[in-house]
């Protein structure tokens, strides 16, 4: 049996508050039937949700083409214990 390598978090920094606010991250959005609907941005890294790699990639592309100044943070990718 496969494991799903679920462990990883996106987490945003804001560009312009030279690292003074702390960052936020990713609390997706599902239908009932699990269908990726959006992303909400959140301050509580323990209530973020904790995705695979491709998932959050995803989070990384909607954001970037659905929020209209997603050109003011920084997006990435982090392990949980980071």
């Amino acid at each position: 049996m496969e494991t799903i390598d679920q462990r990883y978090l996106v987490q945003q920094n804001k560009l312009s508050d030279d690292g003074k606010k702390p960052p936020v991250f990713a609390k997706v959005m599902r239908s009932k039937e699990g269908k990726f609907e959006g992303v909400s941005f959140i301050k509580n890294k323990e209530k973020a949700t904790i995705m695979t790699v491709s998932e959050a990639q995803e989070v990384i592309d909607w954001s970037a083409s659905k929020k209209s100044n997603a050109h003011e943070y920084a997006t990435k990718i982090i392990c949980v214990g980071q």
